[in-house]
């Protein structure tokens, strides 16, 4: 056991101690009573030359199974949608999910749609009606564009590296964590269980100086990048069903190229599996639903048909739109 690694465990089962009986964590009034949940997916725009000739905009079959582990139904999300339909859309899912990529995230398409339904879900919220959102990598990057109204990015490149995480002491009281044995929790400060593949993120500096943020959000664990900066690797909302991670939990079960350093122990699979749940039971609480079976039946991703990319990307199977 490192000497890091014994003290962020240490500091995380104190505040979880410390904190059980006196900070539990918001939650909106609403018994979980959907046991049929269907989680949207938002497609993500290609932007490698090789995948450009299979389609416009696409969904890594990772995020699918992950959504799908976790006892939900997906519906992809295509980004050529009028407002009015997303609108439909949103009262017909119990939950969003932002998938990572590359993107512009104030002007392409993908942010654009993102925002209509990151505004709907506040509402919604506000108003009493869960609606989870979950950012992976890029999606998370673009919830904390969305909070902070800007783009507060800059380099924090961790690519292709497993990387244990340095949990907070709020992450002793957070949602996300609070049903994960201790083991595991240990586990998650000493083992690389995450799976990292990014150029840019936030700052933890950045993150505690910016009003909108630090106010909206729990910051729950953080990592050094390559080139020493502090970031933000787990985050999720003080009052709303918002989560972001900066690393991928999908890759740990759903993606096995050789190249790639995915996590695929014990624990890394734990994780994965209890995050999947986790999300979904969000979603559980979530009382939208579709007009009529058929319909519902018609837009499930299950209509699509995934390609084998594992000659030509890191991913075994894509979903193109």
């Amino acid at each position: 056991m490192s000497n890091a690694g014994s003290s962020a465990y240490v500091c995380w089962l104190f505040a979880s101690c410390l904190c059980c009986h006196n900070a539990m964590p918001t939650r909106l009034n609403q018994e979980a009573v959907n046991d049929r949940p269907v989680i949207g997916i938002l497609t993500q725009i290609v932007s490698d030359e090789v995948m450009k000739p299979f389609g416009r905009t696409y969904i890594p079959s990772s995020y699918v199974k992950f959504i799908e582990s976790g006892g939900s139904r997906v519906m992809p999300i295509r980004l050529t949608l009028k407002t009015t339909e997303y609108e439909n859309i949103f009262r017909n899912i119990n939950g969003l999910l932002l998938i990572g990529g590359a993107a512009d995230l104030e002007t392409s398409d993908f942010a654009r749609v993102a925002k209509i339904f990151y505004r709907l879900a506040l509402t919604a919220n506000d108003e009493g009606d869960v609606f989870p959102i979950w950012g992976t990598c890029m999606g998370m990057q673009l919830l904390t564009v969305l909070v902070a109204g800007e783009n507060q990015l800059e380099a924090t490149p961790a690519e292709n590296v497993a990387l244990p995480l340095d949990l907070t002491t709020e992450a002793g009281s957070s949602r996300m964590f609070e049903g994960f044995p201790n083991n595991l929790m240990k586990a998650l400060t000493q083992e690389p269980l995450t799976g990292n593949f990014h150029r840019y993120g936030v700052a933890v500096k950045t993150f505690q100086d910016n009003e909108r943020l630090q106010s909206f959000f729990s910051l729950l664990s953080t990592n050094v990048a390559k080139n020493g900066v502090h970031f933000v690797s787990t985050i999720e909302g003080k009052t709303y069903p918002f989560y972001g991670v900066q690393w991928h939990p999908e890759v740990n079960r759903f993606q096995w190229q050789r190249k790639q350093n995915y996590p695929h122990s014990a624990h890394a699979v734990q994780l994965s599996s209890l995050l999947a749940e986790f999300f979904v039971n969000e979603g559980r609480r979530s009382l939208h639903q579709f007009d009529n079976p058929e319909e519902e039946a018609s837009s499930l991703i299950y209509n699509d048909t995934p390609v084998f990319a594992g000659n030509f990307t890191g991913y075994e199977q894509l979903y193109f739109f």
